[in-house]
């Protein structure tokens, strides 16, 4: 209890390269970055959920000359085990309606995704975004743009959204009118509420990130600036290392972390490296 083996800490080890590739993998002795552990190898797997997310890792480690194929296959039998286990015994899931949108695009409704097209998708996550919502044109405008689309067009997808939302879409003015819940919503009113450390759990990417609705293009960018100043201004090296690891091509991010670490702090080698590879891209 306690352990941090996340690559902002501890480097390239089995444990973050598992969680990070979602694969299972070995690590043998010098390929671990900290000389520490280098008389260690490591056999790591996630674990996922009833939901296909990953809720874990699994992991058996010992000194490199112990080392044998077989303990792999031992891991990734556990694994199964345990997903088993985790399948047999999941809780009911929760009831309602979410959007998740930031590094991703999924609608689930009482836990479990809700198949929908990517511009439904990214209409609901407008609509969750503005909670006064939008006339037909003002919607029109944010999901098209200048394109001559038809409004109909517009009108359809709204009403496909209120099928799949139960109901939750007024008619003349579109807004959402029960309770949907949103990841960037979220993310907004952690950000709003000087709540850094919650809006960097929160933030898994940006806004529909192969999105080119105008409406989300001007919301990711608002999302990203807000968090990314926050990160900037903020003393607290462990945000600037967090925010880094989901931004790896953000100089100012890289340089604000390595101002705040210390210089005995094991994590300075990761950020370093960050830097380095931002500034040749």
């Amino acid at each position: 209890p306690g352990g941090v083996w996340d690559e902002s800490h501890m480097g390239t080890n089995g444990l973050s390269l598992a969680l990070h590739d979602d694969r299972a993998v070995t690590v043998f002795s010098a390929e671990h970055l900290v000389a520490a552990l280098h008389g260690w190898v490591c056999y790591s797997a996630p674990i996922h959920g009833p939901d296909g997310r990953q809720v874990g890792v699994l992991d058996l480690s010992s000194t490199w000359e112990r080392s044998h194929p077989m303990v792999m296959t031992s891991v990734r039998a556990l694994v199964t085990a345990v997903e088993t286990m985790l399948r047999a015994e999941a809780p009911t899931p929760a009831p309602g309606v979410r959007i998740e949108c930031l590094g991703t695009a999924r609608l689930l409704r009482d836990g479990r995704p809700v198949p929908l097209p990517p511009r439904q998708l990214e209409i609901l996550a407008l609509l969750a975004l503005v909670p006064e919502g939008y006339t037909p044109e003002q919607l029109h405008a944010a999901v098209y743009g200048d394109r001559a689309v038809s409004l109909n067009t517009l009108k359809a997808d709204v009403s496909h959204l209120r099928r799949a939302t139960r109901g939750e879409i007024a008619n003349r003015r579109y807004m959402l009118t029960g309770p949907i819940s949103c990841d960037a919503v979220e993310l907004l009113a952690a950000i709003e509420g000087g709540d850094l450390t919650s809006a960097l759990w929160l933030y898994r990417g940006p806004l529909l990130p192969g999105s080119d609705l105008p409406g989300v293009e001007q919301w990711r960018a608002h999302l990203d600036v807000g968090i990314r100043n926050a990160v900037l201004g903020s003393d607290r090296p462990e945000h600037a290392v967090a925010f880094g690891q989901r931004c790896p091509g953000d100089v100012a991010v890289h340089e604000h972390a390595l101002r705040l670490l210390p210089r005995e702090d094991v994590r300075r080698a990761v950020v370093t490296a960050r830097l380095y590879t931002a500034r040749q891209g």
